[in-house]
């Protein structure tokens, strides 16, 4: 049985250092319209699911590690599909289905994070790319376009010509994000292995990519104005509210 006592809070700003895509979903596809949507909210406004963060930031702890769950092949049986204990224990896993062959066990694991929706900074948006200010209620709408579209080629390479066209739409650079990451503890060990885990994750990642076609050239992104807090259970029954998490190598930005 796990007991709760405390949760650790990482919060700061995702900044777009080259175009994003992270894919959406599209009912109809216009005639000459683009081809790859980002997710945006009902507003219309793009942001980064916590699906999306949680995940690239599991698989780069895992390829570190040399995982075999980053290079499943199509014949390899379930049981060699795993993670480090330490990667399950900080994300979860979810349970493994029986077979008649393999006769494995389900077993599953608790996650302890919790990796909230991003959302655009509206106000930053606004004046980084349309020096409209936040006191200039209901011009936005109307002036803001919250992304921008990219076409993409392939080449082909014995004449040199471009084929199949689409068209993919992108964040742009400078667009802000603000995310939040919380940690439940459970043990204080673990919560200091843990998050020093996560934090080396999340500096990779600034090395890396987030979303979709990263290897040409999407997806840089850099963390900034990072926070650490931490409320105990007892802080909760208390009312005293979060303070400042005090973890050697991890400090307020």
């Amino acid at each position: 049985m796990h007991k709760l006592i405390g949760k650790a809070f990482i919060s700061g700003r995702i900044v777009v250092k080259t175009g994003l895509h992270i894919g959406g979903s599209k009912t109809v596809l216009d005639i000459g319209g683009v081809d790859l949507n980002v997710i945006k909210t009902h507003q219309g406004v793009p942001y980064i699911p916590g699906s999306s963060l949680k995940g690239k930031l599991r698989s780069i702890l895992a390829r570190e590690e040399g995982s075999l769950a980053i290079k499943r092949e199509l014949n390899m049986p379930v049981g060699m599909i795993v993670d480090s204990e330490k990667i399950n224990l900080l994300f979860g896993k979810g349970a493994e289905k029986d077979t008649e062959e393999q006769k494995l066990p389900a077993k599953c694991q608790l996650t302890r994070l919790i990796v909230r929706d991003a959302f655009l900074d509206v106000r930053h948006f606004q004046k980084y790319f349309y020096d409209i200010e936040p006191a200039d209620e209901g011009v936005e709408d109307e002036l803001v376009n919250f992304t921008e579209i990219k076409t993409e080629n392939t080449i082909n390479r014995i004449t040199g010509t471009a084929q199949h066209p689409r068209q993919l739409e992108r964040v742009p650079t400078g667009a802000e994000f603000d995310f939040e990451i919380i940690y439940n503890v459970f043990n204080e060990a673990e919560k200091v292995m843990h998050l020093n885990a996560l934090m080396q994750a999340m500096r990779i990642l600034q090395d890396d990519y987030l979303g979709g076609s990263g290897s040409r050239g999407y997806g840089q992104i850099g963390f900034k104005s990072m926070k650490y807090e931490y409320c105990s259970v007892d802080d909760y029954k208390s009312g005293n509210g979060r303070r400042n998490l005090e973890i050697k190598g991890i400090k307020n930005s």
